[in-house]
């Protein structure tokens, strides 16, 4: 029988967090993840994952105030579901996403929600897997799509406006990015040197607030890349990534 663990003040120092398992560069990353963990559990944060060691987990919390540039009352937004490698085809991600919805249902909510990609991308969740529980399109930006699954017929949450602009002033390569993510912290680091290294000039800019994610220029989760203004993927770079792509 499969065990879950839902992470909370008592138990979120000893358990992991799944992403980054045992991988030293990037602890201190895990670290920081854990106090953002820590400091939305008072949102209704929650972190579900089989009890096991792998990349197998499931994260939500309410949409207002979830750190995503999306609008919308009563809502649950999911951050990230993932299972990887051998746990793949046990029923596991359905066991989860049943869990998040559920839970939604209980606390009275209108409907659960995610973003995905029309194609699939790195760190984005999967279009046809939402579908197939009846996971909706309610709103779209270039290759983004929102999808909701209604539990009644109350306004469907959209991307807010400054969400859609996908574009800032800024020529020079820019970087926004928050601490959802335990892989970002070392690359920050690594992308810094490069840059310091190479006399390129980098803007990060990072998003430590509710404010900050919801008034962001383009469709982010934890990590967002501009060039000469444009937006151009939410893919973590690391240095060798960034050299082909100033190149």
């Amino acid at each position: 029988m499969k065990e879950y663990i839902n992470l909370d003040e008592k138990n979120i120092d000893n358990e992991h967090i799944c992403c980054a398992i045992g991988d030293p560069k990037h602890q201190e990353g895990v670290e920081k993840k854990k106090e953002w963990i820590k400091s939305k559990l008072k949102d209704g944060h929650v972190f579900r994952k089989l009890n096991a060691r792998g990349k197998i987990f499931i994260e939500y919390e309410p949409l207002e105030t979830s750190w995503i540039p999306v609008d919308g009352k009563n809502y649950m937004y999911i951050y990230c579901l993932w299972v990887s490698g051998s746990f793949k085809g046990k029923g596991i991600g359905k066991e989860l996403l049943e869990y998040a919805i559920e839970d939604a249902k209980n606390k009275k909510m209108n409907g659960i929600c995610t973003i995905v990609t029309k194609k699939k991308k790195p760190f984005i969740g999967d279009k046809k897997f939402f579908e197939h529980f009846n996971f909706k399109v309610v709103d779209e930006v270039n290759d983004y799509e929102l999808l909701a699954l209604q539990f009644n017929d109350k306004t469907p949450p959209k991307f807010c406006e400054n969400a859609k602009k996908m574009k800032i002033k800024e020529k020079d390569f820019t970087i926004y990015y928050s601490n959802e993510c335990p892989y970002v912290e070392y690359e920050i680091k690594e992308l810094s040197d490069y840059a310091n290294k190479n006399n390129i000039k980098i803007n990060f800019i990072k998003i430590d607030s509710l404010e900050k994610a919801k008034n962001a220029p383009c469709i982010i989760n934890n990590w967002a890349n501009f060039y000469n203004g444009e937006f151009l993927s939410n893919t973590i770079l690391n240095a060798n990534a960034l050299e082909k792509i100033l190149k």
